[in-house]
């Protein structure tokens, strides 16, 4: 009962609104659509029509044997220092020894058994 003089009041107010966005919509298309004939009309007129041949360039010495470069030095002035006692780590650290997963697992389980239990269980 209240949204019928709504919808009349909006119907009378934008009587031609869908005509308006077609018509919009339509300018809009008529516009791109002479805007890539110009663009295409204009480069069309700078490009000349003569036909150009394909060269592919040519690199003979890329695939050729060559001799091997000299020896160069990474280091450049620097040289190697080495200290007076210095030893490698391998000779040093003690070797580290690996357990298994399983056998980590399994003392893992034996400490949860032995571990000190709750004496008094709280179920809400």
């Amino acid at each position: 009962m209240f949204l019928r003089p709504l919808a009349r009041l909006a119907a009378n107010r934008f009587p031609n609104q869908e005509i308006m966005v077609m018509k919009t919509t339509l300018f809009l298309l008529c516009f791109l659509c002479a805007t890539a004939a110009f663009g295409q009309s204009y480069v069309g007129s700078i490009l000349n029509n003569q036909p150009q041949m394909l060269q592919i360039p040519g690199h003979p010495e890329h695939a050729s044997q060559q001799s091997l470069a000299l020896e160069q030095n990474l280091l450049g002035r620097s040289d190697f220092v080495h200290a007076r006692g210095e030893r490698p780590l391998w000779e040093v650290a003690p070797a580290s020894v690996m357990t298994p997963l399983g056998d980590v697992a399994r003392d893992l389980r034996k400490e949860h058994a032995a571990a000190k239990k709750a004496e008094v269980v709280w179920e809400n």
